[in-house]
C-alpha cells in the first residue's frame, strides 16, 4: 500500500486543509459563510447591502418606489455595457468605442424609419446589427491586423462619433411615432431597463461559467499562448466578445432614447464605457485578464448607482463624486488582490 493511501485522512466532508466545521446549525453556518467568502462577488455584495442600509436610514425617500425606479434606470445601462466589457477584460482587451455605438444606434433607427420607411422592428434590428458590425470591425482590427484594442476602438469610436454628428448636424431628434409602442418594452416602462439588464447578466454569467465558450474566454485571457496551442480559436473568442459589447452598446442607446423620448447626440461619450469598466473592476474583474464575473459587474454598477443617487438625496454636491468613485475603484482593487492571495493560500 502506498504512503499516499496509507496516510490519507478519513473522509469527513470537511474542506481540505481546514478544521472540521461540524454538522450542526453552527457547522452549517460556518460552511455557508466560508462558501460565501470564497465567491468573487462577496465583497461587493456586502458593500452594496451596507450602502443601501446607510442611505435608507440617512435619506427617508431612498427606498420609495419612485427612487428605486430611478436607481434601476441609473444601474441598468452601466450593467448592460459591463456585460460586454467584462468578456473583453477577461480576454485582456478593452472597447473604448461602445459609448459612440450607443449614441449612433438610435439615430440609425430614426433615419431608417423616418427617411426610408423601414418597418419599426426591422429598423431596430438593423440598429442592433450595426453595433454587432462595429464590434466585428474592432475585433478584426485587433486580432488580424494586431492593433492594440485601445487604439482600434479609439479610432472606430471617433469615426462613429463623427458620422453621428455629421448626419444629425449635432441636433437631437424625436423618437419616431411608430416606434413608441415597442419602445415601451425596451426602455420606456419604469422597470424595463433593469429587467433587460438582469436577463443579460444572468444569460452571460451562465455562458461564462457553464459553457465551453466561457471556459475558452477565460483560457484566452489567462494564457494566450497556451490556449492557442490547445486548439482554442483565439480570434473567434475575441471577436465574439467585441461583437457582444457592440450589441450591448447599441441596445443601451435605444433604451436611453426610448426612456427619455428623444435621440440626443450628447449621449455619445466615453462616460458609459468608463462607468462600465469601473463597475466591472469593483465587482471583481481583473484588468490583467484571465478572470472576471458578470454578476460582480452588475453589483459594481449598482454600487456606483447607489453612491450617485444616495449622495444626491442627502444633499451632497455631485462635484466630489469622482473622488469617491476613484477611491472605490482603488479600494476594490486592493481588496480583490488581497482576497485572491488568501484564496490561493487556502485561508479564506
Amino acid at each position: 500500500m502506498s504512503d499516499t493511501v496509507e496516510h490519507a485522512p478519513a473522509v469527513t466532508g470537511d474542506a481540505p486543509g481546514g478544521p472540521p466545521l461540524g454538522n450542526g446549525p453552527f457547522g452549517l453556518l460556518k460552511r455557508t459563510s466560508k462558501t460565501f467568502a470564497e465567491q468573487r462577488e462577496a465583497t461587493v455584495f456586502v458593500v452594496a447591502v451596507l450602502l443601501v442600509v446607510y442611505f435608507g436610514l440617512k435619506a427617508p425617500n431612498f427606498l420609495t418606489k419612485d427612487n428605486l425606479v430611478n436607481l434601476s434606470q441609473i444601474t441598468a445601462p452601466v450593467a448592460i455595457i459591463a456585460v460586454g466589457e467584462v468578456l473583453l477584460l477577461i480576454c485582456g482587451e478593452i472597447d473604448l468605442s461602445v459609448g459612440f455605438v450607443l449614441g449612433f444606434s438610435p439615430f440609425l433607427m430614426h433615419y431608417l424609419i423616418d427617411y426610408y420607411s423601414v418597418p419599426v422592428i426591422l429598423a431596430i434590428i438593423i440598429a442592433l446589427l450595426m453595433g454587432v458590425a462595429a464590434g466585428w470591425v474592432n475585433g478584426a482590427l485587433t486580432v488580424y491586423l494586431r492593433l492594440p484594442s485601445f487604439i482600434s476602438t479609439l479610432g472606430t469610436g471617433f469615426i462613429l462619433w463623427g458620422l453621428m454628428l455629421t448626419t444629425s448636424n449635432a441636433y437631437p431628434a424625436n423618437i419616431p411615432k411608430s416606434a413608441e409602442g415597442i419602445g415601451r418594452w425596451i426602455g420606456s416602462l419604469a422597470w424595463a431597463e433593469i429587467i433587460w439588464a438582469v436577463i443579460f447578466v444572468l444569460i452571460f454569467q451562465l455562458i461564462l461559467s457553464r459553457t465551453r465558450w466561457g471556459l475558452h474566454t477565460v483560457a484566452v485571457g489567462g494564457n494566450l499562448q497556451g490556449a492557442s496551442e490547445a486548439g482554442i480559436s483565439v480570434a473567434k473568442i475575441k471577436i465574439g466578445a467585441f461583437m457582444v459589447t457592440g450589441f450591448m452598446g447599441a441596445f443601451v442607446g435605444l433604451q436611453q432614447a426610448f426612456q427619455t423620448n428623444t435621440i440626443d447626440p450628447s449621449n455619445a461619450s466615453y462616460q458609459p464605457m468608463f462607468y462600465a469598466i469601473a463597475g466591472a473592476v469593483i465587482g471583481g474583474t481583473a484588468l490583467a485578464g484571465g478572470s472576471g464575473t458578470i454578476i460582480g459587474a452588475f453589483l459594481g454598477a449598482f454600487v456606483l448607482s447607489v453612491l450617485t443617487d444616495g449622495f444626491n438625496l442627502i444633499g451632497i454636491s455631485a462635484n466630489p463624486l469622482n473622488i469617491i468613485f476613484g477611491a472605490a475603484i482603488l479600494v476594490a482593487m486592493i481588496a480583490n488582490v488581497q482576497l485572491s492571495r488568501l484564496r490561493r493560500a487556502g485561508r479564506s
